[in-house]
C-alpha cells in the first residue's frame, strides 16, 4: 500500500513537472497582452459579447488535427527504430551462429559493428542541422563494414544463399533508417502549423472586447481570470504540437529514445 502511495505521488510529481515543460516566455507574453487587451477594452468601453463557439471551429480542429498527425510520426518513427534494431539483433545472431568456424570472434566483431550503427543512427537524428551531413555518412560508413563483414563470413565458409539473406537483412535496416529520416525531414503541414500558430497566440488577444464584457456583467477577477486560462490552454496546445513536431530532438518525454544500445551491448556479451 505504501508502494502504491508513493508511486502515485511520483506520477502527480511527474505530472507536474511535464505541466511546466510546455510553459514558457511565449505562454507569458501572450497572458500579459491578453490582460492589457482587456484592461484597454474595459476602459475605453470597447465591449463585445463574441461567439466563443469560433475558437472551436477556429483553432481547435486544426491544431487537434496537427497535433494527431504530429503523435501518428512519433508512432511511426517507433516502429520503424523498432523495426531496424531487431533486424541488427538478427544480424548479430548470423554472425554469432551462423558462421562454420570462429564463431566467437565474428560475435565479437559483430557487436562492435552494431554499437557503431546504433550510435551512428542516435547522433544523426538528435544532431543540429550544421552536423547532419557528417553523421548521415557515419551512419552509412557503419552499413559498409557490417557489409564488408558479410564478405569476412563468405571467406570463412558461409554459404552465398545465407551471405544473401544477411544482406537483405542489411537492406532493411538502411530501408527503416531512410523512413525515419523522411519523418525527420518532413514535418505536418506547413501552412496548417503557420496558420495554428498565428491563432492560437493572437485569439487571447483579439478576445479582449469579449472578457472587458464579461467583466461588465460580472466582476473584474471573473473576466481577467477567463483571459488567463484563455491565454494558458491556446498557448499550451501550440506548444504542445511544438514539442510533438521533432520525436527524436531529445527535448521532452514523448520523444523517441535513441541511446538504447545499452541493454543491447548486454545480450551481445551475453551467452545467448
Amino acid at each position: 500500500m505504501a508502494r502504491a502511495k508513493i508511486y502515485h505521488k511520483g506520477n502527480r510529481m511527474k505530472s507536474i513537472k511535464n505541466f511546466w515543460m510546455i510553459m514558457d516566455y511565449q505562454t507569458v507574453i501572450v497572458t500579459l497582452l491578453a490582460l492589457g487587451s482587456t484592461y484597454f477594452c474595459r476602459v475605453f468601453g470597447f465591449q463585445a459579447n463574441m461567439p466563443t463557439a469560433l475558437i472551436s471551429v477556429a483553432i481547435i480542429f486544426p491544431i487537434v488535427f496537427s497535433i494527431n498527425a504530429a503523435y501518428r510520426r512519433r508512432e511511426e518513427a517507433l516502429k520503424y527504430f523498432a523495426s531496424l534494431k531487431a533486424h541488427s539483433v538478427s544480424l548479430y545472431f548470423t554472425h554469432k551462429h551462423w558462421a562454420p568456424k570462429d564463431k566467437e570472434a565474428h560475435g565479437a566483431r559483430a557487436k562492435i559493428l552494431f554499437e557503431s550503427l546504433f550510435k551512428a543512427a542516435g547522433t544523426y537524428f538528435a544532431a543540429d542541422e550544421a552536423d547532419k551531413d557528417q553523421e548521415f555518412q557515419n551512419f552509412y560508413k557503419a552499413v559498409a563494414d557490417i557489409s564488408a563483414s558479410h564478405e569476412q563470413l563468405r571467406a570463412d565458409g558461409l554459404p552465398g544463399n545465407e551471405v544473401s539473406r544477411a544482406n537483405q537483412y542489411l537492406r532493411a535496416i538502411m530501408i527503416e533508417f531512410e523512413r525515419m529520416k523522411n519523418i525527420l525531414e518532413y514535418r505536418t503541414p506547413v501552412l496548417l502549423r503557420a496558420y495554428s500558430q498565428i491563432f492560437l497566440n493572437s485569439f487571447p488577444i483579439l478576445f479582449g472586447p469579449y472578457f472587458a464584457h464579461v467583466i461588465d456583467k460580472s466582476y473584474a477577477v471573473v473576466g481577467y481570470g477567463i483571459a488567463i486560462v484563455y491565454s494558458l490552454v491556446l498557448v499550451s496546445l501550440d506548444n504542445i504540437q511544438e514539442h510533438l513536431e521533432n520525436p527524436f530532438d531529445q527535448g521532452c518525454e514523448d520523444d523517441v529514445d535513441l541511446d538504447v544500445f545499452d541493454p543491447y551491448g548486454k545480450m551481445m556479451s551475453s551467452d545467448l
